[in-house]
């Protein structure tokens, strides 16, 4: 018995200088293996006729017994049978060869070479595919072209200029029978903005607090309501230039008061219940009779007498102040619902900015008359040069304009010229707006000190409710 274990063990000794069995192998892939070449196998035998086979030592004895037993006659030679043979070395030619698959999974693969999600393998067969497949070729190029949209660092909003291309490409090939005129344009491009931005909201964010700014005297005041109500608020003044053109007023202009702030007062007290989405209807139909009546009368009514209850305007300057004030409340939805909105298109900016330092001399003169801007330091003539300050305007929209200082009647002279303000042009229309201050404007200033504070509140002071 004893002889039998001592046995077992030279048996174990005998097999470990033996190649041992490999362990299981993974699941072969999708790919076409018929496709694929194979490597060469090796010749058949145990091993290759250069490797030498392991040496086999017989085990020592142990003291007080004879000699361990020798190596067993029938057990198969080490090499032979107990192990796959020797891989054979491997050739350098085939390491470099390309992979080669079959059209299909080529075909498969093309999404993910687009996005360099392919091994350095698949995308060298892939490449050498395009070289000689037209289909898969263009469909490449379609895929590469499609990534790079994936990787833009562009806002996904649209242009705000292109409702203009679009309508003009359309124009340019059917012009329009009867089109809009050109001062009213930029009223209809603002609400048209701000009409797309009150699709997009919710019904809950109708309710979402706004709070309305501008600036009196030399203070600036505020007014809290909703997106609602702001809409409501545009649909109270836009009243005004309905009831010049005899359109329906919807506060019945026969009582209702001129003044906007008061007109606006009005309408909210009115309103029995908090208004909500049903106040959009009601608005945007009425900005598009506007629109089409001062498209179909022309000419004809660009001159026809707003009137606001303490000044008046032309019809034109009166829907260029209505745009721009339509653009100024849109900037205000949409911070409440945190939604982007981009200022008009450049040459519209520069309209509502010429409003703007073309009020400027009356309400400077308004100012002096009510003590809060300095005295007239040099009287001219009526359509005469005068005492001017040089607004710049930079950026967007941008120009340059000579305010007279002394008289609304004289004329801005570059020549007579005291002081220089530069301003951004958003940033000119946020201080007539009345939403910065004008001791916060950033404004780059040189020359007449008193006039360049007179000028900037009086700026201040063109805002509104």
């Amino acid at each position: 018995m004893t002889g039998g274990g001592r046995e077992s063990e030279g048996g174990e000794e005998e097999v470990r200088g033996a190649r041992r069995i490999p362990g299981p192998r993974g699941a072969a892939d999708d790919l076409d293996l018929e496709s694929v070449p194979l490597p060469p196998l090796p010749p058949p035998g145990g091993s290759a006729p250069d490797e030498a086979v392991p040496e086999q030592s017989a085990p020592e004895p142990e003291r007080g017994h004879g000699p361990g037993p020798g190596p067993d006659p029938a057990a198969p030679e080490p090499g032979l049978g107990l192990g796959p043979a020797p891989d054979p070395a491997p050739d350098p030619a085939m390491a470099s060869a390309p992979v080669v698959l079959p059209h299909q999974v080529l075909k498969a693969l093309l999404g993910a070479w687009a996005l360099s999600a392919c091994s350095v393998e698949e995308t060298a067969a892939v490449e050498d595919h395009l070289t000689g497949c037209a289909p898969c070729a263009d469909e490449a190029l379609r895929l590469r072209d499609a990534v790079g949209l994936l990787h833009t660092d562009g806002s996904l909003d649209l242009d705000p200029t292109l409702r203009t291309r679009v309508l003009d490409g359309c124009f340019g090939r059917r012009p329009a029978r009867i089109p809009v005129p050109e001062w009213a344009a930029p009223y209809d491009a603002e609400t048209a903005r701000l009409d797309a931005l009150l699709r997009d909201i919710g019904d809950s964010e109708w309710h979402a607090p706004v709070r309305l700014q501008w600036f009196e005297e030399e203070h600036q005041v505020s007014r809290r309501t909703t997106v609602a109500g702001v809409i409501g608020h545009l649909t109270a003044v836009d009243g005004l230039l309905s009831a010049a053109l005899g359109l329906d007023d919807p506060l019945d202009g026969g009582k209702a008061p001129l003044d906007p702030t008061e007109r606006t007062e009005t309408y909210w007290a009115a309103t029995r219940r908090p208004p909500t989405r049903a106040v959009r209807e009601p608005w945007r139909a009425q900005s598009h009779e506007l629109i089409r009546t001062a498209s179909f009368a022309g000419r004809n009514v660009a001159e026809t007498s707003v009137s606001y209850g303490a000044f008046a305007l032309p019809l034109q300057d009166a829907l260029l102040d209505r745009a721009f004030e339509c653009w100024v409340h849109g900037g205000d939805i949409a911070d409440a619902v945190d939604y982007p909105y981009q200022a008009p298109s450049a040459a519209h900016l520069h309209r509502m900015i010429d409003l703007a330092a073309r009020m400027l001399p009356a309400a400077l003169a308004g100012r002096r008359s009510a003590g809060l801007a300095g005295p007239a330091k040099d009287l001219v003539a009526a359509g005469a040069p005068g005492r001017s300050l040089h607004l710049e305007i930079e950026g967007h929209g941008g120009g340059d304009w000579y305010i007279a200082l002394d008289s609304p009647a004289a004329v801005g002279s570059p020549e007579r010229a005291v002081a220089q303000v530069a301003l951004d042009g958003v940033e000119f229309c946020r201080l007539v707006a009345g939403h910065i201050s004008p001791v916060e404007a950033a404004a780059g200033q040189e020359g007449d000190r008193e006039a360049i504070r007179d000028v900037l509140f009086a700026a201040a002071s063109l805002s509104r409710l």
